[in-house]
């Protein structure tokens, strides 16, 4: 008996490999991937396992195809690619049958050290116990290690905790409105013709309410609301509720629609506490606290806190305000903000700075007797200021706008201060500060590292 249930395994092994070898040999066929490549890019040869985080549908996978591509180009030979997408029913293996990945690429090709081979798992968080294969992998047979999964089980916290070290970690945006332009076909290099920079200011009036989905971006004839409320409601139900547990999901949509509402503006979540007790909802004060947390988590919203001088300060959660993600699935599940251009073009305006300054280290807002909307830091030393005003349409507002700059520059010592509004572009000097006065569209095309 137990020699034939032996002989049933060893067939459903071989049964397994065969269909890795299958799925590589077909990966390999398939280089170079056709796509349209991103700003962001990850090390080929860093001897760290690198990791890519973000939100669900912008394009982690299609950025591990791109790296691929890279190495392709560089003259690495196709069959030193092992791919693998976990995302597949038919290798859905258990813990102790990962080693099949090794045999049957090794099977395939029995002349290549495994050391040189580029190992690349998507979706692996639906293996249960993969951070133990994968260390063993780094520790013993390769150091060209590439992972990325759903934000629902696979965190950048989580996978800090599980890989101890070995990793650096990538995040994933939605479209950047220079990627934008490209996934459009947009010439960004030509602002002087009129033409042209028409093209580019309309594509930026579609970026701000539609946002940077890349599937939105490149769909036609589709209904893109629809696309973006079924993002949110995986989303929200797989990563959120699945993961946490949460039974609570009348207080949870609450919460959300709640900040929403409060898109870019101080948020006191002891507030939102009184009004769902207020409703006859039922809840704890620190509930809600661990649902803002949930939420920044699998990157759906973003908590920008208040700068302070003091860097224990600044990492209470009191008076945060609240970005989103893509400003298209704010608009496809909530009509609060939809003609609210200037709210828009803030929560645009902080996903900027916020991938220009990963895992957001060194961005904040000022609040004094005025506000200046972001103070990005370099070492917790400010050397930006930006405020954000959709329409200047008189020198009273232009006013407004320069003396929240100017006090915050004079707070804080920063001599880099920019408005950014909707068309108005020129430089103006208050108080022996020069500020530059940008439209949105030409600000999100500056080069950062240039600013």
């Amino acid at each position: 008996m137990y020699e034939k249930t032996e002989r049933i395994n060893n067939k459903c092994m071989e049964i397994r490999k065969e269909i890795l070898k299958t799925k590589i040999v077909d990966f390999q066929k398939m280089l170079p991937v056709k796509l349209i490549e991103r700003e962001l890019s990850l090390p080929v040869d860093s001897g760290k396992i690198v990791t890519v985080t973000g939100v669900r549908r912008s394009g982690k996978t299609y950025l591990l195809y791109q790296t691929i591509n890279e190495i392709i180009k560089s003259g690495v030979s196709k069959k030193r690619i092992l791919f693998l997408s976990f995302d597949d029913e038919r290798i859905n293996f258990r813990t102790d049958e990962l080693d099949l990945i090794l045999q049957a690429y090794r099977e395939l090709f029995p002349d290549i050290d495994f050391k040189n081979v580029y190992i690349f798992f998507d979706e692996i968080q639906n293996t249960i116990d993969w951070e133990r294969f994968v260390r063993r992998i780094y520790d013993t047979e390769s150091k060209n290690i590439f992972l990325s999964g759903s934000n629902s089980k696979m965190l950048a916290s989580d996978i800090a905790g599980s890989l101890r070290g070995r990793t650096i970690q990538f995040e994933v945006f939605p479209l950047l409105f220079s990627e934008y332009c490209t996934f459009k076909n947009i010439d960004t290099s030509d602002l002087y013709s009129s033409a042209n920079r028409a093209r580019i200011v309309n594509a930026a009036t579609s970026y701000l309410i539609g946002g940077g989905f890349p599937e939105i971006v490149l769909s036609k004839n589709v209904n893109p609301d629809m696309i973006l409320q079924e993002y949110y409601h995986v989303l929200l139900f797989k990563d959120i509720v699945e993961r946490y547990n949460i039974s609570n999901i009348a207080v949870l949509k609450y919460f959300i629609a709640r900040l929403i509402n409060n898109l870019s503006k101080p948020t006191s979540i002891n507030k939102i506490y009184n009004e769902i007790r207020s409703a006859g909802l039922k809840t704890d004060k620190n509930f809600l606290y661990q649902l803002a947390g949930y939420l920044d988590a699998v990157y759906f919203s973003f908590r920008l806190k208040r700068f302070e001088t003091s860097v224990l300060k600044s990492d209470l959660l009191t008076n945060s305000k609240f970005y989103f993600i893509d400003n298209g699935l704010v608009n496809a599940i909530s009509y609060a903000n939809y003609n609210e251009y200037g709210k828009l073009l803030e929560n645009s305006t902080f996903l900027f700075l916020r991938q220009k300054v990963p895992f957001q280290r060194g961005l904040n807002y000022y609040k004094g007797r005025k506000e200046c909307d972001f103070v990005v830091t370099e070492r917790h030393k400010p050397r930006l200021l930006v405020q954000v005003s959709w329409e200047i349409v008189s020198d009273e507002t232009l006013k407004r706008e320069a003396d929240g700059l100017v006090e915050a520059a004079r707070k804080l010592s920063c001599k880099k201060l920019y408005i950014i509004n909707n068309d108005l572009d020129k430089v103006i000097h208050r108080d022996n500060f020069e500020i530059k006065v940008v439209p949105y569209w030409k600000f999100f095309l500056l080069n950062f590292d240039e600013i």
